[in-house]
C-alpha cells in the first residue's frame, strides 16, 4: 500500500490535471462562441441588404423538412430578385432567383465576392477536402487553368450530340412506362441520364448505364444519390457543421464509407482509360486530336500515359 503522504500528492496531482483539462475545455468552447459569434455578425453584415423571411433563433430557416420547398418557392415570389436562406444561425447563402440580376453580379466577379461573404461551411458540405469547388487563391487558379482547355469551345460541341443521345434514351424509356397511364417518378431517370452523359463527356466511357445497368453502376448511382441526401441532412443539422462532430458520428461514417465506394468506381474508369492509351492506335488518336478531351487533359496534368508513353 502507498503511504498516506504519496496518496495526497497523488490526489493533488489528479485534481490539478482534471483543473487544467477544465480550463483548456472552457477555453475551447469560450474561442468557438467568439469565433460563431463574428460569423454571424460578418454573414448579417454581408446578406442585411436582402430582405427575407424572419428566421428561428437556432434553426434558421429549417424548421420542418416537407415545408421547405413550398416556402422556397414562395419566398423566390414575395422577395424579388434574391433572398438569404439561413441553415440554423451560423450558415447562410443568398438564393439569387432572378437571371439578369445573376449575369449582372457574376460579370462583376460576384463569384468571389459571395464566397467571401456567405459562409464557406456550405461548400465544406458539399465537398469536403480540396476540390475545385471549395478552392481559393493561386492554387485554385493553378487547377483551373490546368482544365481551361478542357472546355474549349470545339471540346465542348460534340459534347450537345453526346448529351442527346443520352436524353433521348431516357425519353424513350418514358414512352415505354406512360402507356400504362401511371405516374412517373422522375428523379431516377433524370439521375442516370446525368450520370451517363458524364461518363461519355468527361471519361469517354460509354456505359449504357441508363438501360443496361451492371451491380457496380448501380452502386455508384445508389452511392451518388444517398451523398446528396446526406449533404443534405448535414446542412440541416447544426452540430454538423463541425468537422470533427460529424466524421465521429453514424452518420459521418456512413459518408466516408459511401465517398469512398463512388470514388473506386471513378478510380477504376481512370485506371481503364490509361491502360487503353497504352494501346498504340488509341495513343495515335490522342495525339492527332487537336483538342484534348476532359480526362485526356487530366491524365496529362499528372503525367500520365500521354506524357510516358
Amino acid at each position: 500500500m502507498l503511504p498516506r503522504q504519496q496518496l495526497s500528492w497523488l490526489g493533488v496531482d489528479v485534481s490539478r490535471v482534471l483543473h487544467l483539462a477544465a480550463v483548456f475545455c472552457l477555453t475551447c468552447v469560450l474561442l468557438k462562441a467568439i469565433q460563431l459569434y463574428h460569423r454571424r455578425r460578418e454573414l448579417l453584415r454581408a446578406l442585411a441588404d436582402f430582405p427575407g423571411h424572419p428566421t428561428h433563433w437556432l434553426f434558421g430557416h429549417f424548421l420542418k423538412e416537407e415545408e421547405v420547398l413550398d416556402k422556397v418557392e414562395i419566398w423566390a415570389q414575395k422577395y424579388l430578385y434574391a433572398h438569404p436562406l439561413w441553415f440554423g444561425s451560423f450558415s447562410a447563402f443568398l438564393v439569387i432567383t432572378d437571371p439578369d440580376y445573376a449575369k449582372a453580379l457574376l460579370a462583376r466577379g460576384g463569384e468571389k465576392m459571395m464566397l467571401s461573404a456567405v459562409d464557406k461551411t456550405c461548400l465544406d458540405c458539399v465537398s469536403p477536402g480540396n476540390g475545385l469547388l471549395i478552392l481559393h487563391g493561386p492554387k485554385w487558379h493553378q487547377h483551373r487553368k490546368l482544365l481551361t482547355p478542357g472546355f474549349h469551345y470545339d471540346i465542348l460541341k460534340p459534347y450537345v450530340t453526346l448529351m442527346a443521345e443520352s436524353t433521348n434514351v431516357m425519353l424513350d424509356k418514358w414512352e415505354q412506362l406512360i402507356t400504362d397511364g401511371k405516374p412517373v417518378e422522375l428523379f431516377e431517370h433524370v439521375s442516370l441520364m446525368t450520370l451517363d452523359s458524364i461518363m461519355k463527356c468527361a471519361f469517354s466511357c460509354h456505359s449504357n448505364c441508363q438501360t443496361n445497368r451492371s451491380v457496380e453502376q448501380i452502386a455508384c448511382h445508389d452511392a451518388v444519390y444517398d451523398l446528396c441526401l446526406m449533404v443534405h441532412q448535414r446542412l440541416r443539422i447544426f452540430p454538423y457543421h463541425n468537422d470533427i462532430i460529424y466524421w465521429l458520428s453514424p452518420h459521418g461514417y456512413r459518408f466516408r464509407k459511401v465517398c469512398q465506394l463512388a470514388h473506386d468506381h471513378t478510380d477504376k474508369v481512370i485506371h481503364e482509360r490509361k491502360e487503353s492509351l497504352k494501346d498504340e492506335q488509341e495513343f495515335e488518336k490522342i495525339q492527332k486530336k487537336r483538342h484534348l478531351d476532359f480526362l485526356d487533359i487530366l491524365l496529362r496534368g499528372q503525367g500520365g500515359p500521354i506524357f510516358h508513353h
